[in-house]
C-alpha cells in the first residue's frame, strides 16, 4: 500500500455510504483487508504506510487492536445502514508493515471482530504476511488454530548481497525452516520474491528461484523492483552509490521465473503471480482484480464498496485520533464513473489469465485486438472466444497492451 494518498472528495464523518453500493450486492464477494504499520526496520526500497518504532513516537503498538476493533465495528454499522443483505467474509487479508509484529493473541482477536461482525464464510481464505525472522513453530500455529488459514512470506532474495541492498534482515537458510513449520501447522504458504535489485544478477535470480521452488510453496509472487520516489533507495541511486534498475535485465528475469514455475507445474493466473492450481490462487488479490467488495482497516488502507472507494488517513497518530474521537477514519473518497469503472476493467482483468471480455471494449479497443493478436501480445485462441488474455510477451508490455485497449 504507497504512502500517498490520492487527492479526492472529503469522507463524511460518519464514513455512511450512498444506498447505490448496496445494488448487485450480493452478486459480489466481500473481503476485509488490515493494515498493520508496523516494520522492525524500514527497508530502503519501501514505500508502504510504514513506521518503525523510531518514527511514531507517542503511539503505542500496543493500542493498535483495540483502534483496529474500534474501526471493524464502525464498518459493520456502515454497512448494516446501506440496507444491503447481511454477506459473510469472504477473505480476510493482514498486511503491512509485519502483521506479525503483533502478540498472535491480537491478531486473533482482530480475526474475531470480523467472525463477529459479519461472520465467515465457511471456506473463507484467511492470510497473513509474515517476516521469515517475525515467526517460530508456536506462533504458526497458534496462527492456524485462531483460524488462519495462509501465510505470505517475505522470502524476496537467496542472495546475502541482494538481501542486505534491500536491507532485509532474515537470513534465506530460514526458509526451509517456516516453511516447514507452516506446513506442520497446517498453513497453506505463499512465498514472495523481489527481482531486479541493483546488483542481482541473473544468476542471482536463478538461485532464489530454485530455493524457493524446492520448498513448494502453494502459491508464488514475484515482483520487479520499482524504484519510488522518496524512499532511500531513490536517493542511493540518484546519488550514484548503486545503480537504477535494469529494464531489459528486468525482463530475463521474469522469462526466467515463468518458465521454470511453469516446468516445476505452476500457472500464471495473474502477472506477478503463479499457483500449483486454481485452488491456491490467492483470493483476496483476485477480489481486488475481478472488482469485488471489500473493506481496508488501519492507517492509511483503502475500500472499495459498489463503485465508491475511500482511503483513511495515513498516519497512526491521526488515526488513533479518529477513532477516539468515535469518528470514520476516513480521509477522501471517490464515486466511479461508468468511464472509471470500465477504464478499471481493462486495466485489472487484463493482468489475470482468466482474462478481459471484449465485450467490455470500446469500440477502439474491440479493433485494436486483431493488430494486438498479430503483434503476439494476446492470444488468438482465447480472443476467438471473447476473452483478451496476454501472451508472456504481453505480459511483459501490459501498459502499452492496455493503452492500446483504451484508446479512444
Amino acid at each position: 500500500m504507497p504512502s500517498t494518498l490520492p487527492i479526492a472528495d472529503p469522507a463524511p464523518v460518519d464514513g455512511l455510504l450512498p444506498a447505490s453500493v448496496a445494488e448487485g450486492w450480493a452478486g459480489r464477494d466481500f473481503g476485509v483487508y488490515v493494515h498493520v504499520p508496523f516494520c522492525r526496520v524500514r527497508c530502503g526500497y519501501c514505500d508502504f504506510n510504514t513506521y518503525t518504532a523510531q518514527e511514531i513516537r507517542g503511539v503505542k503498538q500496543s493500542d493498535y487492536a483495540a483502534q483496529a476493533l474500534a474501526e471493524i465495528a464502525q464498518a459493520g454499522e456502515v454497512l448494516s445502514a446501506t440496507g444491503g443483505a447481511h454477506r459473510p467474509v469472504a477473505t480476510v487479508f493482514f498486511g503491512g508493515g509485519t502483521p506479525t509484529l503483533l502478540p498472535v493473541s491480537q491478531l486473533a482477536q482482530l480475526l474475531d471482530g470480523i467472525r463477529d461482525t459479519w461472520g465467515l464464510a465457511p471456506d473463507a481464505e484467511v492470510t497473513t504476511e509474515a517476516n521469515p525472522d517475525s515467526v517460530g513453530p508456536d506462533s504458526l500455529a497458534a496462527l492456524a488454530e485462531a483460524g488462519f488459514t495462509r501465510v505470505s512470506f517475505g522470502m524476496q532474495s537467496a542472495v546475502p548481497h541482494v538481501l542486505a541492498t534491500l536491507e532485509r534482515t532474515h537470513d534465506p537458510e530460514r526458509i526451509p525452516l517456516v516453511v516447514d513449520w507452516a506446513r506442520a501447522a497446517g498453513l497453506q504458504v505463499s512465498l514472495d520474491l523481489i527481482y531486479g535489485t541493483p546488483g542481482e544478477s541473473l544468476d542471482d535470480w536463478r538461485v532464489s528461484l530454485e530455493l524457493a521452488l524446492a520448498q513448494h510453496p502453494d502459491h508464488l509472487s514475484a515482483y520487479a523492483l520499482i524504484v519510488e520516489t522518496g524512499t532511500k533507495l531513490a536517493r542511493q541511486i540518484a546519488r550514484g552509490e548503486v545503480a537504477e534498475p535494469d529494464d531489459d535485465l528486468q525482463a530475463d528475469m521474469y522469462e526466467l521465473a515463468d518458465r521454470l514455475l511453469a516446468e516445476a507445474g505452476y500457472d500464471w493466473y495473474e502477472l506477478s503471480n503463479w499457483a500449483r492450481d486454481a485452488g491456491r490462487r490467492s483470493r483476496h488479490n483476485l477480489a481486488y482484480w475481478t472488482g469485488q467488495d471489500w473493506w481496508g482497516v488501519g492507517p492509511g488502507a483503502h475500500s472499495h464498496v459498489g463503485g465508491v472507494r475511500w482511503w483513511n488517513v495515513k498516519h497512526p497518530a491521526a488515526y488513533a485520533e479518529r477513532i477516539a474521537a468515535g469518528v470514520s477514519p476516513a480521509a477522501g473518497r471517490e464515486t466511479l464513473d461508468e468511464a472509471a469503472r470500465r477504464t478499471e476493467t481493462v486495466l485489472l482483468s487484463s493482468r489475470i489469465s482468466d482474462g478481459l471480455p471484449i465485450a467490455e471494449l470500446g469500440p477502439a479497443g474491440r479493433g485494436a485486438v486483431a493488430g494486438l493478436i498479430a503483434d503476439g501480445l494476446i492470444d488468438g485462441r482465447t480472443a476467438l472466444r471473447g476473452r483478451v488474455v496476454l501472451t508472456l510477451d504481453g505480459r511483459l508490455l501490459a501498459d502499452a497492451v492496455v493503452r492500446r485497449l483504451l484508446d479512444d
